[in-house]
């Protein structure tokens, strides 16, 4: 692919993010979110980390789906209840991070 194509791509992709923006803008700048809108899209946010870390979690790592070799897995559900219990962003990063550090070194698969 030529360096101009590449070029294009990116100003035509960019140009099309910022007239997705600027309308929602327009559109909603003008009065007030209906109250089932501002509801619905409370769950945006949550949904969007789900949808990029739930796959990354079940088909990553060395032993990917639903198996006990699958340390991401292991460590993702550690997590989730570190997080359902204290409700901390740092303690369900912190400990979710070092069981998951934990569980690779155990099973050898660590670099």
């Amino acid at each position: 692919m030529s360096a101009f194509a590449i070029w294009s791509m990116i100003v035509i992709i960019g140009l099309g993010t910022f007239l997705l923006r600027f309308s929602g803008l327009q559109l909603l700048g003008q009065g007030s979110m209906p109250d089932w809108l501002a509801r619905t899209l409370r769950y945006v946010p949550a949904a969007v980390i789900a949808a990029i870390v739930v796959p990354a979690i079940v088909h990553g790592g060395p032993a990917p789906g639903f198996s006990l070799d699958n340390t991401r897995l292991l460590a993702g559900l550690i997590a989730a209840a570190v997080a359902w219990s204290t409700r901390s962003v740092l303690a369900t990063l912190g400990i979710g991070m070092a069981s998951l550090w934990a569980l690779e070194w155990f099973a050898g698969n660590l670099p």
